[in-house]
């Protein structure tokens, strides 16, 4: 049996940081992975849909140039966005990546980790003990409904769509999240023929109300087909593609299925049970050092708190921080942002109206249309849709939660997360000067309505 400083099983975003920051502390650290080193955003999740979210919005622009500044013509050209995606994922090889963790002195066991005792894992019958402890970082994997008949057709879930050589004709997809809208508009935008099932009433169902109709209006614009408020209940083979009844007796069909609704976690091959845990949970239970138990800490989409990348990075530093016995700030998830990256982008932090009206708060809610502000009227196509809403603690005076929606809405999302986080009397945000014209200031309505409703 090797002995090591530091076990880490799972180097997504969230593992790499507590490998790196350890590491280059000193320690002797080995990291297990049975897949691509670097997780789901790298290959699969964050950069290579948002390359297709680029590629998608310079058509868009293209043709929004035609109107407004010469005459032309664009052709899609999936081969090409292809290739871009080939290029950014490194043809889904991690021989990079496994490098800069070898370069750091660390050791590097591909393969399957399951505990078997405090502080002791073991892959493929070779067993390695931690003296300091185990980190767990995991992640998750994309969600497949118990749909009758989904299991027997051929379907896509988000990582074949993101590997897709070529786009198909038409395409229906489950699941109107953030992954489903994000991948939708890409490949309408390329021409595919694309149509939305969602059972909640509104797009994007975790986030206000306001941002899912105005996104839905912006998508219908583009000519791709919603049916919101409806689930699938059976799925068969159509010909060579598809065919999805509805739960409204009407059905939809494509010559692909992308399945997005959502990820899950899978503790079972962990062997949790070993360290008290419930292996059918649907997360490992951690306190704000990201402790899951004497020795094991836990971080990333693993814990449930927030399936993002920067959330599993910012996990990964206080596990770390813990690790190495360092001062640190306890976690702290009043603030977690979130950016959806459409065109136009949804960005949003902290509590919902609903959320808030439920933790009993004294809400005010500010509201301020994209469109209606000077910047959105210079921009004109591409900023038609999208609302700015801030939700204030009427009794403390302050942002509990914000959300934006138009061009580059998650680069506007930093004051309104500052906002949130540092707990920034409305008054004085109230008080600021914005600079005119940008869409910075299209906020300040917004802003206004809480501060006037709060002095009242």
């Amino acid at each position: 049996m090797s002995e090591h400083d530091l076990i880490v099983v799972g180097l997504g975003p969230g593992g790499e940081e507590v490998a790196k920051q350890a590491a280059e502390a000193g320690l002797n650290v080995l990291g297990i992975d049975h897949r691509l080193v670097g997780g789901e955003c790298p290959y699969w999740g964050c950069v290579p849909s948002k390359v297709m979210a680029r590629a998608g919005n310079s058509l868009a622009e293209a043709a929004r140039a035609i109107g407004l500044a010469g005459d032309g013509e664009m052709t899609p050209a999936w081969p090409k966005l292809a290739g871009r995606v080939r290029e950014v994922t490194g043809d889904w090889d991690d021989a990079v990546a496994v490098r800069r963790h070898v370069d750091r002195g660390e050791t590097f066991v591909r393969g399957t980790a399951t505990l078997t005792a405090p502080r002791e894992v073991e892959v493929d019958g070779e067993r390695y003990r931690s003296r300091r402890g185990v980190v767990i970082a995991t992640g998750g994997v994309p969600a497949v409904p118990p749909i009758p008949g989904l299991a027997d057709v051929e379907h896509w879930t988000s990582r074949e769509a993101i590997e897709a050589a070529n786009n198909p004709h038409s395409m229906v997809v489950l699941g109107g999240g953030a992954v489903g809208v994000e991948l939708a508009q890409a490949y309408g935008r390329f021409g595919t023929e694309v149509t939305i099932v969602e059972r909640d009433p509104h797009l994007l169902s975790l986030e206000e109300p306001e941002q899912g109709e105005e996104l839905a209006k912006a998508l219908a614009a583009e000519g791709i087909a919603l049916r919101t408020g409806v689930g699938a209940t059976e799925v068969a083979a159509d010909g060579p593609g598809v065919l999805v009844s509805l739960s409204d007796g009407s059905s939809v069909s494509g010559e692909r299925l992308l399945v997005a609704t959502g990820r899950r976690v899978d503790l079972g091959p962990l062997g949790v049970a070993a360290m008290g845990i419930d292996p059918s949970g649907h997360a490992i239970p951690v306190d704000e050092r990201l402790r899951a138990g004497d020795g094991l800490w836990a971080v990333g989409d693993v814990t449930g708190v927030a399936a993002f990348t920067h959330v599993a990075v910012y996990q990964g530093r206080i596990a770390a921080a813990d690790i190495l016995q360092r001062p640190h700030t306890p976690a702290d998830y009043r603030a977690v942002p979130r950016v959806t990256f459409t065109d136009p982008e949804v960005a949003s932090v902290g509590l919902s109206e609903r959320d808030a009206r439920e933790r009993g708060i004294d809400v005010r809610i500010g509201l301020a249309r994209t469109a209606e502000s000077s910047r959105g009227y210079i921009h004109g196509p591409g900023a038609e849709f999208g609302v700015t809403k801030v939700v204030a603690d009427a009794a403390r005076g302050v942002l509990v939660g914000a959300s934006t929606m138009g061009p580059a809405a998650g680069e506007l999302l930093g004051i309104l997360l500052l906002a949130v986080q540092a707990q920034i009397p409305v008054s004085g945000l109230r008080d600021l000067i914005y600079p005119y014209p940008t869409f910075l200031r299209g906020i300040e309505p917004a802003i206004q309505q809480v501060s006037e409703a709060g002095s009242g």
